[in-house]
């Protein structure tokens, strides 16, 4: 498909972003030290107050459900609010400007996870089928400040992967140039039990891999754990995150 015939104000494929960017890779994702700081640019031209993250799988459960909302906790068909412990999280978003990292407004943040025992909503897999059911998925636009904030739950497990929470960072529909970001949020394995020990998560049991079994951790994982800290009631975490090239 020729530019020309993309719809007016279709977010790209990361795909499409790839082969617009060529393969330098100038999309980058990069932990700054605070939006709006400053620092001196590093030897791979990235400022020294930022750190760059990995991208990682998009994973099989995405649905572009386009339900602009920051508490996710909930199924819009039913009000049913998920059960489990609640997670106040917050992304801080900023790009890359010069040897500046400044906030990054209007960018489409999407989260998406499983609810307490392992379950994705509106998919249909071995496990179950919640098709037509929109739980633990939302987005929100970054705010003049690059800040969107979410109210959700702390993530349960399924068999073979760790505890995480996706995410993807997109431009806005109206924005002159697409970009896309696709990751993955994870914590620390002792908090995790702690909370799996609590009901609903025990009911499931004891899940059966740690981060450093994760294989998609095992990518660059150890760079993308939330800072969690108590909060009332449950708990809360900030991720600071910048784009280069956008």
């Amino acid at each position: 498909m020729d530019d020309d015939d993309r719809p007016a104000g279709r977010v790209l494929t990361r795909r499409e972003v790839l082969a617009m960017l060529g393969s330098t890779g100038i999309l980058w994702v990069a932990r700054c030290s605070g939006s709006g700081s400053t620092a001196t640019p590093a030897d791979d031209g990235l400022p020294t107050g930022c750190v760059v993250r990995p991208e990682l799988t998009e994973g099989p459960y995405y649905v572009d459900v386009e339900l602009h909302r920051s508490d996710i906790r909930s199924d819009p068909a039913t009000g049913e609010v998920r059960a489990g412990t609640p997670l106040e999280l917050t992304f801080d978003v900023s790009r890359i400007d010069g040897s500046a990292c400044a906030p990054l407004a209007g960018a489409v943040v999407d989260v998406w996870h499983c609810d307490a025992l392992g379950v994705y909503s509106d998919v249909q897999d071995p496990r179950f089928d919640t098709r037509g059911q929109r739980f633990l998925r939302g987005y929100q636009l970054t705010d003049a400040d690059g800040v969107a904030r979410f109210t959700t739950i702390y993530p349960g497990w399924y068999q073979g992967r760790a505890a995480h929470i996706h995410f993807k960072v997109r431009s806005a529909p109206d924005a002159s140039a697409g970009y896309e970001f696709t990751s993955q949020l994870f914590f620390d394995d002792d908090l995790t039990d702690e909370v799996h020990a609590q009901d609903p998560y025990a009911a499931k049991g004891q899940r059966d891999l740690r981060n450093a079994q994760d294989g998609i951790f095992d990518q660059g994982g150890s760079r993308l754990v939330l800072d969690v800290t108590p909060s009332t009631p449950g708990y809360a975490a900030k991720f600071d995150i910048a784009l280069q090239g956008v």
